[in-house]
């Protein structure tokens, strides 16, 4: 019954698209650019208050805030590159300079009303590009509903094969930059073929905190840049092998709520959940040093590993999410079985990535330790935080600041997720 919905929506779109197109009398202007005199009265659609870009060259993720979920449709064009994203009738409401500035793999975008009840988001690519990933998340923990687009690059072959037959350059005559026929192409054109998957395992890297959160901070540097940092670096030892999909929860100064962190993971399938942090004792409470690994525990291993789980989980109230209980989304398939076997995965690993850091960095006097952090909830995805060290150590915090000792780190941690990865595969055998 959905998909027939659905099929009768996509027709309806279509020919109000058709109609429109004919009324208009011209195909020189963009209809996502095209704002008409008369829209209808915009109080009961729903309400777009903010949108923004993350990413770089490789992957690029778009996020749009809203008042409501929304049901949208994302297909991409060529010649030039675009990706249109249609939806229902909208109240945009996005700050002035919205899409006139673009991040990695989008130029610029722009939106508006292209047909009584649909409008339009036209996103100008600097090059080729697919659709990884796009989807609604509902409100949560203070969070507004959100519609997410993920772009990875790819080459002019790979763009090519995603779309439809009829759509493909090498098939019929490009169309002309000028007309932008956004309208006329969405009236001739059916949704592309899915690109084929990325079947290389999702390593997540969380770096913690962000925005308003700024974490520990210590001798002029705040945790939130050191983990970043990091992050980034180490994504790009590990995309420089090519043996994995890397996706970051976040790749700037941005504050992201930590049940997304997890559906973020989950969303995209992970195999391996890493969260990046760095610890630092109160004034008074003497001195530690060291990098620890932390993996999810319904009891603390010891006091140090509760005070820093209860210090951790308390970043959503400084960006003033409400701290009830779990999200739904996780509580719902909290599966015994599920849960025991991923926790399995995660002290592996963890036994792992103590192995191969402790050959090339400072570790703590206990480096494996346990408790209830809340980004390690993700039932289905192995996951560890890693403290980098003591922001409050002056040894360790000169660490943090040195690239050869960042780079001596990542590579570490980059041989423990390849072991962990070549032992998964050969105890599941070729078929998993």
């Amino acid at each position: 019954m959905a998909s027939r919905a659905n099929h009768r929506f996509l027709l309806r779109s279509a020919l109000l698209c058709a109609a429109a197109l004919l009324c208009s009398g011209t195909a020189g202007v963009g209809a996502a650019e095209e704002q008409p005199s008369n829209p209808i009265p915009a109080s009961n659609f729903p309400i777009a208050s903010d949108a923004r870009l993350a990413g770089d060259a490789k992957q690029t993720r778009f996020v749009l805030d809203l008042d409501k979920p929304i049901q949208f449709r994302a297909f991409t064009l060529a010649d030039p590159y675009r990706v249109v994203m249609d939806i229902p009738q909208v109240d945009f409401r996005l700050p002035a300079e919205a899409g006139t500035t673009g991040r990695g793999l989008i130029q610029a975008f722009r939106y508006g009303l292209v047909m009584p009840g649909g409008s339009r988001i036209v996103f100008d690519l600097t090059g080729p590009a697919r659709i990884a990933k796009s989807y609604v998340l509902d409100a949560a923990n203070g969070q507004p509903p959100r519609l997410v687009l993920e772009l990875e690059q790819v080459d002019r072959t790979g763009f090519v094969q995603s779309l439809a037959a009829e759509s493909r350059p090498e098939l019929r005559p490009a169309i002309a930059v000028a007309a932008d026929p956004v309208v006329a192409t969405k009236a001739a054109v059916p949704e592309p073929a899915a690109a084929a998957p990325d079947s290389r395992p999702v390593v997540v890297i969380d770096p913690g905190h962000g925005g308003v959160d700024n974490g520990t901070q210590a001798g002029g540097e705040n945790e939130k840049d050191l983990v970043l940092g990091f992050g980034l670096a180490l994504r790009d030892r590990i995309e420089k092998a090519g043996k994995y999909r890397v996706v970051m929860t976040r790749e700037d100064d941005t504050f992201i709520p930590l049940a997304d962190r997890v559906t973020i993971a989950r969303n995209q399938s992970a195999a391996l959940f890493v969260s990046i942090h760095a610890d630092a004792l109160p004034p008074g409470e003497g001195d530690a040093q060291g990098a620890t690994i932390y993996t999810l525990s319904d009891k603390a291993s010891d006091a140090e590993a509760e005070r820093l789980a209860e210090t951790e989980n308390r970043a959503d109230a400084i960006g003033g999410v409400k701290l009830t209980e779990e999200p739904t989304e996780v509580a719902d398939i909290l599966i015994d079985l599920v849960r025991r076997e991923t926790r399995t995965f995660s002290n592996r690993f963890a036994r792992q990535l103590m192995s191969e850091m402790k050959t090339s960095v400072r570790m703590h006097k206990h480096p494996l330790k346990s408790a209830g952090f809340k980004v390690l909830k993700g039932p289905d995805v192995p996951s560890v935080l890693v403290e980098l060290g003591y922001a409050s150590n002056k040894d360790d915090l000169e660490h943090m600041k040195s690239e050869n000792w960042r780079a001596r780190t990542v590579g570490s941690m980059a041989q423990a997720i390849d072991v962990f990865f070549a032992k998964r595969v050969a105890k599941a055998g070729p078929t998993n």
